[in-house]
């Protein structure tokens, strides 16, 4: 008798919307390297090509919208999606293409990393592709994670200070977001500080800031574990603590690769951290 199949229950699927990434830090290649750690299914619709390293962005090109539609309603019409994020969106007519084939597939929760400049301040969204951004995809959104800058170019005003974070989140839950997840890791302090807002009220998360100058995807990093929570059936508020966590350890373990800014490590779970220890969950004050 031959050996018995194996047999495994469905997987988690999440889809990532964003640009590659040639350095593989970010974008896609870091949304995979994250749903993967995390034990989901991953699956990609690419809007743009970059190349990329740790100095920066030397060029991209996008893709046809047409192309990027098709690729979303590709996979969610033959696979299906449990959660989804976008990041890298480039152009306006990406954006409206996007928000078509997401709300036309039914694809939620659906988690928006608005990403507007690289690391390195390199753009990677047309400045008159905010106003699509606004319009079309974070009303779509069950969370949007802009950081500092991202907050204040979304919201029309300096974001500076928690104060101005916490306007600039009721701002943008105005927009129809079910919640915001702004980002205060370049804030001054010992502390990094973000602030989660939704219908419900707001709370603070907070960890001990990490002295690495390797940082390249985090942002991308914390919204695929947060999606991929999500597509694995947490609620969110669970999600987004789980992400916060997920991303302090990557890091932790930040890889010092390359002649600039080297990437988290997204696969800390299956090597450990590089420079040891866990951080724990994110405090609540």
């Amino acid at each position: 008798m031959g050996p018995l199949p194996v047999i495994r229950s469905r997987r988690a699927r999440a889809l990532t919307i964003a640009g590659s990434d040639s350095g593989g830090g970010a974008g896609i290649q870091a949304d995979l390297k994250t749903f993967s750690a995390l034990g989901v299914y991953g699956m990609t619709a690419i809007t743009a090509v970059t190349v990329q390293d740790t100095t920066g962005v030397h060029a991209s090109m996008a893709l046809p919208p047409d192309v990027v539609s098709a690729q979303i309603r590709a996979v969610a019409g033959d696979i299906g999606v449990d959660a989804a994020k976008t990041g890298m969106l480039a152009s306006a007519p990406i954006v409206e293409a996007v928000a078509s084939a997401v709300r036309d597939a039914r694809i939620a929760p659906l988690v928006v990393d608005p990403v507007w400049v690289s690391k390195h301040d390199d753009p990677l969204l047309a400045t008159d592709a905010f106003g699509a951004l606004r319009e079309r995809v974070i009303p779509l959104a069950a969370l949007v994670t802009p950081n500092l800058s991202e907050a204040a170019a979304l919201a029309g005003v300096a974001v500076e200070d928690r104060e101005d974070m916490r306007r600039a989140a009721a701002s943008i839950l105005e927009m129809g977001a079910g919640a915001v997840l702004v980002k205060g890791g370049h804030l001054a302090g010992d502390r990094a500080a973000d602030l989660l807002a939704d219908a419900a009220g707001e709370e603070w998360l907070e960890v001990d800031r990490i002295d690495t100058p390797n940082t390249h995807g985090t942002g991308c990093t914390l919204s695929a574990a947060i999606a991929a929570h999500l597509a694995r059936g947490a609620e969110l508020r669970a999600a987004v603590f789980a992400g916060k966590d997920f991303v302090t350890e990557a890091i932790r373990g930040a890889l010092a690769i390359g002649s600039g800014i080297g990437p988290v490590d997204q696969l800390w779970p299956v090597d450990g951290p590089l420079s040891g220890g866990r951080a724990g969950r994110p405090s609540r004050p």
